[in-house]
């Protein structure tokens, strides 16, 4: 069984719970996928599947290589693709077989991955939440890093050592998001909470493993 799809992230709304509540919630378009190849133990030396999300994509994007995993599996070309483990070996889902949002149920807790939004070059304070110095009495101690190691030994900065660089951009995972509502008819999957990456960004979503049954 197949405990996940893909998804684009359409934004953030509101919803009201039965008591009055407002939940925070992010709307996700979650499908159609579709299945482009399945791995094996035997012959791949683990079980699996490769989603791809069902958009149109034009055939002058599309490399050799892809275009020959494609007609391989007499699918038409898509843009995003991500492999998802099976549970059983012996799943009966083939190549071609459509993955749709209607796996999920308001009592899912669900997983899900996408890439940050990218901050550029960011300081210590803002990327790491470093507290700086003080800010009155003659200070001139504010931003800055402070020690980054000794200077006799190791006579070097360590590797890891939190610094100012790029901030954001990352693969990040959002978990144990609640899914609030599902719409079948509209492939709409609507979780309790943020999720990551900006408005148009893919996703992964995956069933937590508490709730994939």
């Amino acid at each position: 069984m197949i405990n996940g799809i893909l998804g684009i992230k359409m934004g953030m709304t509101q919803l009201f719970g039965k008591d009055g509540i407002v939940i925070p919630a992010t709307v996700i378009k979650a499908g159609p996928c579709v299945v482009i190849q399945k791995k094996s133990a035997s012959n791949d030396g683990y079980a699996a599947v490769q989603l791809g999300l069902v958009e149109f994509a034009s055939a002058r994007r599309v490399n050799k290589p892809m275009a020959g995993h494609f007609k391989k599996g007499k699918i038409s070309p898509v843009r995003f693709l991500r492999e998802f483990r099976l549970t059983d070996s012996a799943d009966a889902t083939q190549v071609g077989s459509k993955v749709l949002v209607d796996q999920f149920s308001t009592s899912d807790e669900v997983d899900v991955t996408g890439i940050s939004k990218g901050k550029g070059f960011a300081g210590l304070v803002k990327r790491h939440k470093f507290g700086g110095g003080a800010a009155t009495h003659g200070s001139m101690f504010h931003r800055a890093p402070g020690s980054i190691g000794a200077s006799a030994f190791p006579s070097r900065v360590l590797k890891g050592m939190r610094a100012a660089g790029h901030m954001g951009q990352e693969r990040v995972t959002a978990k144990n998001l609640h899914v609030v509502k599902v719409d079948v008819e509209n492939n709409l999957l609507i979780v309790k909470g943020a999720v990551p990456g900006a408005n148009g960004g893919y996703l992964i979503i995956k069933k937590n493993k508490r709730t994939a049954g």
